[in-house]
Order: C-alpha cells, then structure tokens, then sequence
C-alpha cells in the first residue's frame, strides 16, 4: 500500500469527488482532505499560509505523501464574474482572482513539495484549465482568469523543476478536468458539446487516469482529462 494521498479543496466538486474516489480506490494508507470550509485539523485557507503550514505540519506527521492534489479555484462570485472586455476589468477582482488560482498553490507548493519522499514516483498535481494556455487563446476575454491560470502553469513548470533536487522522480503536472457540473462552471455551461459536461465522479476517475499513467518526463507539462498534452 502507498503511503499517503492529500487532497487540497475537499469541499468543491471535483475535490470531494477525488478524495472519495481514492478512498474507495484503498490504494493510499491514507486519505487526507482538507478545505476552507472544513474546521479543525482539516481546515485550510489559501489565503491564510498558516493554515496551509498547519495542513503540511499535519501530514508530515504520518506517511509521506505518495499523491498531492489541489482542486482549488475561483471563476466567479456573487457579483463578479469572467471579463468579457478590458472595460470590465476591476483589480480588486483581479487580486483576488491571482490569490486563489495562484498564489494559494504556490505557497501549497511551498509547504507540500518537501514532503514528497526521495523514492518512488511521487505525483503533485493541480487543476488549472485550457483556457490558461496563451497559444490555444484565440477567443480572448476571461483576462484575469486566463492570465491567473497562466501564472499557475508557469508555477508548476517551476516546482517540477524544483522538486527533482530532492525527489529525482517526482513528477509535478497541471490537469484541465474539462467542464465539470459543479458550482464553477454553472453560469456557462450553455455552449457545452452533449457528452462534454462530466459529472464530479467522472471527472474524479478520469483525472485519477491521467496521473496513473504519468511518467517522470511529463513533469512540468499540462494534460486535458483524456490525456491530451496541453500546449502552454
């Protein structure tokens, strides 16, 4: 059995469908998972870095961490949404935005990447989207979380390099899930393709696919739920 698997935004819909579908996997000794809705030791706030500094601490002290998933993110909230134009562009929204998306996965990494052990093929992954690669944009608006989810790529092409100073396989990815029905996506689902909105479950099982059949060569890289590289 592996040691342990973390799941970061336990609470959001793709977050709790990971954490329940790797503790009906059994393949972990155990699963961990913590959300800003959740209290206690269970608890994290990824604007808050001593939360995240506590959640470490708390894994840190059982097995080491075998898996690593952020499922976190912020599209939109009850007054501010997606920009379609620059005229709509607030920096108020606009830090907050860059905060969650991120800067909280940064300092994530920051506090998690020291826990992957030295051996073995240890796998840190979180969820950005396709609309952050600058060479598949040709639509533009979303210029806050398009360049938020940019920044996330770049972070990640940086953490895996990182990562291999102290754990020579480690493997550190991005993953689009694609459109999942969940609270995120519900204002814009109307343009989805039948067949293209995933319920949490499968998308769960699909980006837990993915990450199985990862290799050291891919860290730093982006994937789309089927597999698919996604250029940066």
């Amino acid at each position: 059995m592996a040691g342990s698997a973390v799941v970061i935004g336990a609470s959001g819909g793709i977050g709790g469908a990971l954490e329940a579908a790797l503790a009906d996997e059994g393949a972990y000794a155990r699963v961990l998972g913590f959300a800003r809705s959740r209290g206690g030791a269970d608890h994290i706030d990824l604007a808050d870095e001593a939360t995240i500094a506590a959640a470490a601490a708390r894994v840190a002290a059982g097995p080491a961490p075998d898996l690593i998933l952020i499922a976190t993110g912020l599209l939109h909230d009850d007054t501010h949404g997606p920009e379609k134009s620059f005229r709509e562009l607030d920096p108020a929204w606009l830090a907050q935005t860059y905060a969650i998306n991120a800067i909280g996965p940064a300092l994530v990494m920051k506090h998690f990447l020291p826990l992957l052990p030295r051996e073995g093929t240890p796998v840190l992954a979180v969820l950005s989207a396709r609309v952050g690669s600058i060479s598949d944009n040709r639509l533009g608006g979303w210029t806050g979380y398009r360049a938020a989810k940019a920044a996330l790529n770049m972070i990640v092409r940086n953490a895996a390099i990182e990562a291999t100073r102290t754990s020579p396989r480690a493997i550190v990815v991005a993953l689009h899930p694609g459109t999942v029905a969940t609270p995120l996506s519900a204002p814009f689902r109307g343009n989805v393709a039948p067949g293209n909105l995933f319920a949490p479950d499968r998308a769960a099982v699909q980006l837990l696919d993915v990450i199985d059949g990862l290799k050291p060569k891919d860290s730093g890289h982006i994937f789309a739920w089927d597999g698919a590289e996604i250029a940066p």
